[in-house]
């Protein structure tokens, strides 16, 4: 084992037994590279990340290129969940140097943390080579490394200052009309969403323009933010047999996702399908909530009443590899074995035809017209197909659940957290379930409990249980919390407080609300900070 086996992180501890000398981000790790005048490498990735799990299998795995990481470079691997703040940092290095980003990300920095040089993913090989030159360059012409550093710092300070606007500013309605004017160039108006892929959901930009189009009776917006929400609930994107949505898809019409699942996409889309349900009681919308809802309740609570982060890309296929997808697709001889007779009409609403079609004869299940509509070509009654439907769903649960799951990152953090408390706050309001405000609560409970401090401030990350397998109990809240986790959880409450009238809610959050004004406002720049001034 490599020193990572000390920490809880769920992505941390899959590399511990890698062959790479892999230490986390800490003083003493930093304090060696000095000591020892080494570059350090710094890779960043995150449990349910499919390009991650690749590179891991390819490279730091392998012996050869452990050798080469191990003989001449302090390799710190870092959870990007956990420490967005360091995540950031590098980011920003990389798209500089490169003009993309991604993960898994990876760095290579001086001794003292400058970054040097860094990409995604590579292949072995080629890790390898641009590996090895770095350290030839570092040791026989090392100011020409030190130059390149040395301005790309400074380049990097100069982006990220933010002038003070002593100027009043101004802001009116036409000023919007025109930013949704110039945005409205983007609509893919066949399949919802921005017209390119990848495809993300983006939620807040549809809260954003659902409340616009309703504000101001715009039906075009309406109607743009109503096909988008259908179109991603239709499947692929959303798992319609168990509920919860994928990250984003790769494609243009929201078909093949990268399968991961992660708390924070699904508790803002709760959020919006329960205000888009408020303003339109479209019964497909409700389905979703539910669905997401009953997934989020099955696999993520906890018996503490928090929630867990996320649902890996890759499972274990029937050859017991690891395979992106293969909890999730279906090939035709297998529904042919579950469905029988009905396969049919199921490929009618599913498309196993070259519409659902992904690769390696799978299929991922979409649909692409209404139930009405299709009832209507067949001559059926509505209910008569939504029967089917259920049931259809119910036969391929009952089937997948035999399949090997994809892995749980267990640790929880409290902004995701936040965001999912808002999510089955919001569904209470738009469904009238009590079970969900119940979970909500459980989860501010669990909040004030475990992760706000005696001292007035939020940690950042919670795990319970035992360290790496072993016996040992691990350290129950780490890592002080950033500026997205005080404002998430700010928010959670007062839509608490809208609920229940329980003052307790109300005052919670203007203390927090305090805290960031003490803890993460510049007063002399006039901005908040996302790190707090004890970091």
């Amino acid at each position: 084992m490599n020193e990572l086996h000390l920490e809880t992180s769920p992505y941390l501890l899959q590399h511990a037994n890698n062959p790479v000398h892999w230490k986390a981000w800490n003083e003493n790790s930093l304090t060696i590279a000095k000591k020892e005048n080494k570059l350090i490498l710094i890779s960043i990735g995150y449990s349910a990340c499919h390009w991650c799990h690749v590179m891991e299998q390819e490279s730091f795995e392998n012996e050869e290129v452990a050798n080469v990481m191990n003989a001449h470079f302090i390799n710190i691997k870092i959870d990007r969940e956990e420490r967005p703040d360091i995540d950031a940092v590098y980011m920003k290095a990389v798209q500089v140097m490169t003009g993309q980003g991604g993960w898994p990300m990876n760095v290579v920095a001086l001794p003292d943390g400058k970054p040097i040089w860094g990409g995604t993913y590579f292949r072995k090989n080629d890790w390898i080579n641009s590996l090895e030159k770095l350290q030839e360059i570092y040791s026989q012409n090392p100011e020409t490394i030190l130059d390149y550093a040395q301005k790309l710092h400074e380049g990097l300070q100069s982006l990220s200052i933010v002038p003070i606007n002593d100027s009043e500013s101004s802001f009116d309605f036409e000023i919007l009309e025109k930013l949704i004017e110039k945005w409205q160039k983007s609509f893919d108006w066949e399949f919802g969403g921005m017209a390119r892929a990848p495809k993300f959901m983006m939620p807040t930009n549809y809260e954003f323009l659902l409340r616009y189009g309703y504000q101001t009776n715009n039906k075009n917006i309406l109607e743009f933010v109503d096909l988008t929400l259908t179109k991603m609930a239709y499947g692929g994107l959303f798992d319609t047999i168990d509920g919860g949505f994928s990250r984003y898809s790769v494609d243009m019409k929201w078909h093949v996702p990268h399968f991961e699942k992660m708390l924070y996409d699904n508790g803002q889309l709760v959020s919006l399908y329960a205000n888009a349900y408020k303003l339109t009681s479209n019964k497909h919308y409700k389905e979703v909530i539910e669905k997401t809802l009953t997934f989020i309740e099955k696999e993520w609570l906890t018996s503490e009443g928090s929630f867990y982060s996320a649902l890996d890309a890759d499972s274990l296929n029937s050859d017991n590899h690891l395979e992106e997808g293969a909890f999730y697709v279906w090939t035709k001889p297998e529904l042919q074995a579950i469905l029988h007779e009905d396969l049919e009409l199921f490929s009618l609403v599913f498309n196993v035809n070259e519409f659902g079609f992904w690769e390696h004869d799978n299929y991922v299940l979409i649909q692409n017209q209404s139930l009405e509509a299709i009832a209507k070509q067949n001559n059926m009654a509505i209910a008569t197909l939504e029967q089917k439907k259920k049931s259809w769903e119910n036969l391929l649960y009952t089937a997948r659940e035999k399949r090997s799951k994809p892995r749980l990152d267990d640790k929880c953090l409290t902004s995701w957290n936040a965001m999912m408390l808002k999510g089955f706050v919001e569904a209470y309001k738009a469904l009238g379930n009590s079970n969900y405000l119940e979970i909500g609560l459980q989860n501010a409970q669990f909040i004030c409990k475990n992760v706000w401090s005696s001292e007035g401030n939020l940690f950042r990350t919670y795990k319970n249980g035992t360290r790496g397998g072993a016996e040992q109990s691990v350290a129950k809240a780490t890592i002080n919390g950033y500026l997205e986790d005080y404002a998430h959880v700010i928010q959670a409450f007062i839509t608490l407080y809208e609920v229940t009238l329980d003052e307790k809610w109300l005052q919670n959050a203007k203390q927090l609300t305090d805290y960031c004004f003490d803890f993460f406002y510049d007063e002399k720049a006039q901005f908040f900070s996302f790190t707090s001034k004890k970091d």
